[in-house]
C-alpha cells in the first residue's frame, strides 16, 4: 500500500471515487436548498478539513516563500474551481447526477486539448 500511495495513478483513481461521491452526495444534499448557498457550505467544509490536514501535518508555508506568479495561477485556479462549483451544482439541482457527472468529465478532454496546443504552441 505504501507503494500505492506514492504513486499518481492511486491519486488519480482516488480521486475519481471522491468525485463520484460528491456528484452522488451533492444530488442528495441540495434536494432542498439554493444550489450557490449549497456550493458555499461544501466550500466551508473544505477549507476546514484542508486547514485539519495542514495544521496536523505541518504542512503550512509562509506566504512570503511563494511566488506572484504562483499566487496568480492558483488564484485563476480557485475562480475557476469555483465556477466549475457553482455550475456542477446548477447542473446537479436540475439534473441526473448520471446525466450530470459525464458531461462535467468531459473537462478531461478539454484540458487534453488544452494542453495539446499549448505544446504546439511552445514548439513553434
Amino acid at each position: 500500500m505504501k507503494f500505492a500511495a506514492a504513486s499518481w495513478q492511486f491519486w488519480a483513481l482516488s480521486s475519481a471515487a471522491f468525485a463520484a461521491l460528491t456528484a452522488i452526495f451533492a444530488k442528495i444534499g441540495i434536494e432542498n436548498v439554493n444550489s450557490d448557498f449549497a456550493t458555499f457550505i461544501r466550500t466551508v467544509v473544505i477549507l476546514l478539513v484542508l486547514g485539519a490536514i495542514l495544521a496536523m501535518t505541518g504542512q503550512f508555508q509562509a506566504p512570503g516563500s511563494i511566488s506572484r506568479r504562483t499566487y496568480l495561477f492558483l488564484v485563476l485556479s480557485g475562480i475557476a474551481t469555483g465556477g466549475s462549483w457553482l455550475c456542477c451544482f446548477r447542473a446537479l439541482k436540475l439534473g441526473d447526477a448520471a446525466r450530470v457527472a459525464p458531461i462535467d468529465k468531459l473537462s478531461v478532454v478539454l484540458a487534453k486539448m488544452s494542453a495539446v496546443r499549448t505544446c504546439v504552441s511552445r514548439a513553434d
